[in-house]
């Protein structure tokens, strides 16, 4: 007969609910699998098969019990962990969103959006484009098991139960990393932000000198059209800067 002791069943219960703890939360808000479109019911599946498979590898995971004061403050930190690990990835898509909203915006198709449930707000057309063509990049170089793999290390850089404040300086960086993926957004929208100006200074030219043109009738289908020829021109150019912002987010989410 096989006997189980209550601190070897306390063992089994929290290598497997704090690790899950975790893993759901950073499924809950990380690019694509957080995605609305996906039922619920997978992801919650997806996370405890994935928990199965990382709690026989967990050492140190504190006897404590889960539903005491200080079993409840360690699960609140799984939680934090998980969803920043996923927030910071979510970070490098919203650039991408925000540089075809500043496309948008200078065509002057900021009309142009629709409902995203993703993101429960009206997104611009083109920055869901641009979205939809960084998921694909996403994908297509398999980050979303770098995603994984990252998340899986985390027990190690970041165990069960150890003290946030030891790892300040990586909270830290994290953080301050978002402006640099921000900037990023601009940057890539800027060489079309910056045909769209000369476009806009050569149109205020022209009704200066004949101002019997309406400016208003020639005005919208240029400033269209170039915003369209230039991003044709630009999208096999967008991938290097892109994948360079998914590296930067995967570096953060690591923890390095």
């Amino acid at each position: 007969m096989i006997h189980l002791s209550s601190n070897q069943l306390l063992l089994w219960i929290n290598s497997f609910l704090w690790p899950l703890t975790r893993i759901l939360g950073m499924l809950a808000v990380a690019p694509i699998v957080g995605s609305a479109a996906i039922p619920v019911p997978i992801k919650i599946s997806f996370g405890v098969a994935l928990a199965a498979l990382v709690a026989p590898t967990l050492t140190n995971v504190p006897l404590i019990d889960p539903v005491s004061v200080e079993g409840m403050v360690i699960t609140a930190q799984q939680v934090i962990i998980g969803t920043a690990m996923g927030f910071t990835l979510q970070i490098a898509f919203a650039c991408v969103d925000m540089a075809g909203e500043l496309i948008s915006m200078s065509m002057g198709l900021g009309f142009a959006s629709f409902y995203d449930p993703q993101t429960k707000a009206s997104t611009p057309a083109l920055g869901q484009f641009l979205t939809l063509l960084a998921t694909i990049l996403f994908l297509s170089l398999n980050l979303h098991l770098v995603m994984i793999s990252t998340l899986v290390e985390s027990f190690t850089k970041l165990p069960i139960g150890g003290n946030l404040h030891d790892h300040a300086s990586l909270w830290l960086h994290l953080v301050s990393t978002a402006a640099v993926i921000f900037s990023s957004g601009v940057q890539l929208a800027l060489p079309i932000i910056a045909a769209l100006l000369v476009t806009n200074i050569a149109l205020g030219i022209l009704t200066r000198a004949a101002p019997q043109l309406n400016l208003f009738g020639i005005g919208f289908p240029i400033t269209m059209s170039v915003g369209f020829i230039m991003l044709l021109i630009l999208i096999p150019y967008l991938a290097k800067p892109i994948q360079l912002i998914f590296e930067i987010g995967l570096q953060n989410t690591a923890l390095h």
